[in-house]
């Protein structure tokens, strides 16, 4: 016989009448019964909780009161100890976290690894915490799994497990939730069932409406033996493996046997806190006296990181999917229940709104009683209805309309009157005497809530921020990290408080308050570390050489401290965090030489480090060499003419690796040169990017050794298809000089003569946009031929071409345009007036006629290119120039002849000189 063999029996009369037979429900309900039982048979006593829930918290500060234990076992992460004693520098609610980037032994796409375990003032786990933490002599051991463990258990295709998954929110980002006591079914159908009998919509509403009211003036053994059969009937009522709430179960009750045996601890003095579920736990290690030994894997080679960082209601919400306004209404609850209780909850010394009391030392252990069933009773009497609390109703009633009043609601004392007397209607349907908040809100909305929002906030938000609004923590500055603390210190020039979480403008003069200058040194690392709302320039600017007078930022450190906090993970000051990312970043397995490059400029722009840059440089050096694709060739081209300009600015000069990266991405590019051209998969750009550096760079490239025939068995080896890549190609041999603009132009006019060739003009048009970066001289070709396509193409031609011709110039040469516009403003009239007599420049080429050549007197001069006439040639065939060479005549110049002949004295003494005779008209 045993304590509940009455209420044992007659769960089984009952489930056999209902079911006709003995089944699997009379199983379900013994089974319940037994392990309530069994729970409360341990000596060492079981503390069943829900998580952020106020019934427990309020039950927790009873027991402790009552009990004094001076060991307090605890089901959270054991290796987040020792962030409990800096709970005492924040504001809840917080949570605690274990951040992880350098990962070993789990997935690389899971990284960085993060948990987070919510704190707030009205759980039971934070009044344990707080009694153990200000009472001498007691002991708070966590004996969960460690975080590692947490993902060494999960599923390696989901990193979910049994806690609560990302969810993305601001406060707690990507974390996994931890938490302590999930009382929810994880049988769908029978959630729905509850739901739809007890007329409510979320499982927030159900569990504050049958768990949380009846609960919340209970006396400890009716809470305990309650829980215990809640978190035992949704144990067996579930879906899906409890492999891992079992091993959890294992790990903590050999955790607890180790402790015991260690310290020699007395049982009857310890208190063992944890969900109600893992109370009703039926393994082989439940209990001091299960000997069935449990090997617990070593954890990781992963470095884990452990912070605080602010949590808030609404963070929790999202995180652990409870209803909207739910943890607000529980710390409500909680309060309220802490008023009409009149008990003293437990707080940290030193925490903001804690106020200072006397550390009291353990009292003498007192006689536990004997337990007896308070189940029974608690079944079978009817729930005691809270009577109706008509000001409290008044009072939430004339709020909310004063609430929706200065949010643009057009709302009135009739609303007020509507609100109060619709709540206690649907209380009464939902089978209430009392209405909830629940009521509340949803009468709110039916009364007040019109078909639009007058501004951002609507009623059911108004009636969450009238019920406790959503309270937000704050970790302390001795609670947070050394990088952290020393941000805040190097701002304090600014004279803000970037703890709070509002906006803040900050002005800074640089010229008239220089010491202001490292101020602004360390914002720019932060905006380069921190989420872009965090540290927002208003005006000023950062990059190479440049330097701002006076700069504007909009800081929002407060709103964002969970980032900050991150940060300080990684390194103790931010320049630190910086060179790492940095150095990590160019020997990724992704990197690229557009990534090294970048971490180049940022080496310079952020840190000023000559020697980090010339060691990031010699990477960019080796990642182009090894590169096999030219995909980042804009971004590579992009950068390196940027720090080209900056290193011959500067007095050093060039570092020896430009030259090296000059040399081998010449090298490198005339190499792939051909194939880019034939490849579908690579895009115009990224040709003209790697013909803008062969011909750009050229220059620097061969006075480094590099040789120009490359450049030239590269174009010759190209054969292009692609319409945007002909017109890249044609560009590059007229900037050879193997093309004439004559021949170019004659090309072109054919393309456009030609229908069959007229859709594709387009993408010709946009490679020869491309081809004005690295063959700056096709600009006024460019416009040229524009103007010859929107001047001869009829507009049954040119109106379905225009459309794709603006989409694929905006799509393939966006960048560009503005230079090619700026060409076109110079070669046509800026007048109306002058636009009729207006004769475009290549017309007027064609139209007027070669003027008739002038013969050439001989000379020495005509005589030599006679005789070596190659030079002559070569120039006139690069310049487009056609003709014959003449025959030389003598000088038509009489008048200097006669002059000579008529005074011969002077050219004969200069041909005495000269040791040659003077013949007379020569």
């Amino acid at each position: 016989m045993t304590t509940f063999t009455a209420l044992r029996d007659q769960l089984l009369d009952a489930a056999a009448t209902f079911a006709g037979a003995p089944g699997a429900a009379g199983d379900i309900l013994a089974g319940m019964v037994d392990d309530v039982d069994r729970a409360l048979s341990e000596r060492l006593e079981i503390f069943p909780v829900c998580h952020h829930s106020p019934a427990s918290g309020l039950a927790m500060v009873r027991r402790l009161r009552e009990k004094q234990p001076a060991v307090i076992y605890l089901e959270l992460c054991e290796d987040l100890r020792p962030l409990l004693d800096e709970l005492r520098n924040c504001r809840l609610p917080v949570a605690l976290q274990a951040f992880a980037t350098d990962i070993a032994g789990f997935p690389a796409e899971w990284a960085p690894l993060s948990i987070v375990a919510p704190i707030t003032e009205s759980s039971a786990e934070y009044q344990a915490i707080a009694y153990a933490l200000e009472t001498p002599g007691v002991e708070l051991v966590l004996v969960d799994r460690s975080t590692d463990h947490v993902f060494q258990w999960a599923p390696k295709e989901n990193t979910e497990s049994d806690a609560a998954g990302p969810t993305g929110d601001g406060l707690h980002g990507d974390a996994v939730g931890i938490e302590i006591g999930d009382l929810r079914p994880r049988f769908a159908e029978l959630e729905e069932y509850l739901l739809h009998h007890g007329k409510v919509r979320h499982w927030s509403e159900w569990w504050d409406q049958y768990v949380e009211q009846p609960l919340a003036d209970a006396d400890y053994d009716t809470y305990r033996q309650v829980m215990v059969m809640i978190g035992s009937l949704f144990r067996r009522l579930r879906r899906g493996s409890t492999t891992e709430d079992e091993d959890r179960e294992r790990y903590m009750w050999t955790r607890m046997r180790e402790h015991l045996a260690a310290t020699g601890a007395d049982p009857a003095r310890a208190l063992y806190v944890c969900g109600a579920a893992h109370a009703a736990s039926r393994v082989e290690q439940f209990g001091l006296a299960g000997a069935v030994p449990f090997e617990i894997t070593p954890r990781s080679a992963t470095t884990w990181q452990y912070g605080l960082i602010p949590s808030s209601h609404s963070a929790i919400e999202a995180q652990f999917g409870l209803a909207g306004g739910a943890v607000s209404i529980a710390a409500a609850t909680w309060a309220k229940g802490l008023r009409r209780s009149k008990i003293q909850p437990f707080q940290l010394a030193g925490q903001k709104g804690a106020k200072t009391r006397a550390k009291k030392a353990l009292a003498a252990v007192r006689p536990e009683q004997e337990v007896t069933d308070r189940l029974s009773g608690f079944l079978s009497r009817p729930p005691v209805l809270d009577p109706l609390d008509e000001a409290e109703l008044l009072e939430w009633s004339v709020d909310i309309v004063r609430l929706a009043r200065r949010n643009g609601y057009l709302a009135s004392t009739a609303d007020a009157i509507a609100v109060f007397e619709h709540s206690i209607l649907l209380a009464g349907l939902r089978n209430r005497a009392r209405p909830t908040p629940y009521d509340f809100q949803d009468a709110a909305v039916t009364c007040i809530e019109k078909d639009k929002v007058p501004g951002r906030r609507d009623v059911r938000r108004l009636c969450e921020i009238l019920l406790g609004g959503d309270r937000i923590g704050q970790v302390g500055y001795e609670a947070l990290p050394p990088l952290a603390r020393d941000v805040l210190d190097r701002l304090q020039p600014l004279g803000l408080d970037l703890t709070k979480r509002t906006l803040q403008r900050a002005l800074l003069d640089l010229t008239a308050n220089p010491e202001l200058r490292p101020c602004s040194e360390l914002l720019w690392l932060l905006r380069k570390l921190l989420p872009q709302d965090a540290i927002r320039p208003i005006m000023g600017s950062r990059g190479l050489g440049e330097s701002s007078i006076q700069e504007s930022w909009d800081l929002g450190l407060g709103k964002y401290q969970r980032s900050l906090v991150e940060l300080g993970y990684e390194g103790v000051s931010v320049e630190q965090v910086l060179e790492q990312r940095l150095r990590r970043a160019v020997h990724a397995p992704d990197a690229t030489a557009a990534v090294a490059l970048s971490a180049v400029e940022d080496a310079l722009v952020y840190l000023g480090s000559v020697r980090l840059a010339d060691e990031l440089g010699r990477r960019a050096v080796e990642l182009l060499a090894a590169e096999r694709t030219v995909d980042d060739a804009p971004a590579v081209l992009r950068r390196i003419r940027v720090l080209l300009n900056y290193f011959r600015s500067t007095e050093a000069g060039l570092p020896s690796w430009c030259g090296r990266f000059v040399t081998a991405g010449y090298a490198h590019y005339c190499t792939l040169l051909p194939t880019a051209f034939t490849d579908e998969e690579t895009g115009p750009a990224q040709v003209a990017a790697m013909l803008g550096f062969l011909f750009g760079m050229e220059n620097l490239a061969l006075s480094l050794g590099c040789d120009h025939t490359q450049l030239e068995l590269a174009v010759l080896q190209s054969h292009p298809e692609a319409p945007a890549k002909v017109a890249l190609l044609w560009a590059a041999r007229f900037q050879l000089g193997a093309l004439t603009m004559g021949e170019l132009r004659q090309r072109c006019d054919d393309m456009l003569a030609n229908p069959l060739i007229l859709p594709t003009v387009p993408q010709y048009v946009s490679g020869f946009v491309q081809a004005i970066d690295p063959a700056p001289a096709l600009k006024p070709f460019v416009v040229e031929l524009l103007s010859k396509a929107f001047g001869t193409l009829p507009d049954a031609v040119l109106l379905p071409w225009l459309p794709k011709l603006i989409t694929t110039l905006r799509d393939q040469a966006g960048d560009l345009i503005p230079g090619l516009v700026r060409e076109a403003g110079r070669t046509f009239p800026g007048t109306l007036p002058a636009v009729d007599a207006f004769v475009p420049p290549w017309s007027a080429e064609i139209a007027t006629p070669a003027p008739p050549l002038s013969s050439v007197p001989r000379g020495p001069a005509t005589d030599l290119l006679a005789t070596h006439p190659a030079a002559c040639d070569a120039l006139a065939t690069l310049l487009g120039v056609e003709g014959a060479w003449q025959e030389g005549q003598v000088p038509g110049d009489r008048e200097v002849a006669a002059l000579l002949d008529r005074y011969p004295i002077t050219a004969a003494a200069l041909a005495a000189q000269l040791g040659q005779a003077v013949v007379p008209g020569r």
